[in-house]
């Protein structure tokens, strides 16, 4: 195989492969719930993560009095972070794609801790304090 032909062909593996890739994870669902506003805090029941076999690593939390989705990522029994879906440019929601955050206007993208991957967001994501109960997470839906 010459040069040209083995470059090539590289390319078209490595263009499926990154497909195939995006394709699996736009595949995934992802697990929504609407929650009751209390005051300034929302409750979500941690059974609310449990799948049948597993439990789901995030969860889209929504409210009608709450201008954009809440996407908590469960990291462990007992580490959970709430991000606000709100991107830090210019304010348009934030779509999640599994654990990859992007904002579709202008492109930033962002981890799941919030934190910024690609601009042009400088700032992270607000996130919620959480308080861990026995059964529940509570969310204080604070502004900053």
């Amino acid at each position: 195989m010459d040069r040209k032909k083995f470059l090539k062909t590289c390319g078209y593996a490595c263009l499926g492969t990154l497909s195939v890739g995006l394709l699996l994870q736009s595949c995934m669902t992802t697990k929504s719930v609407n929650v009751v506003l209390e005051g300034d805090k929302v409750r979500v029941p941690l059974s609310d993560f449990q799948n049948k076999d597993s439990f789901y690593k995030y969860l889209m939390v929504r409210n009608p009095q709450i201008a954009f989705p809440i996407y908590v990522f469960r990291f462990s029994e007992k580490e959970y972070t709430a991000l606000y879906l709100q991107c830090t440019h210019q304010g348009n929601e934030v779509n999640a794609y599994g654990e990859k955050l992007v904002c579709e206007a202008h492109g930033s993208e962002f981890d799941n801790r919030g934190n910024v991957t690609n601009g042009p967001a400088e700032k992270p994501l607000h996130s919620f304090p959480i308080q861990i109960n026995p059964n529940e997470l509570i969310i204080s839906i604070t502004q900053s």
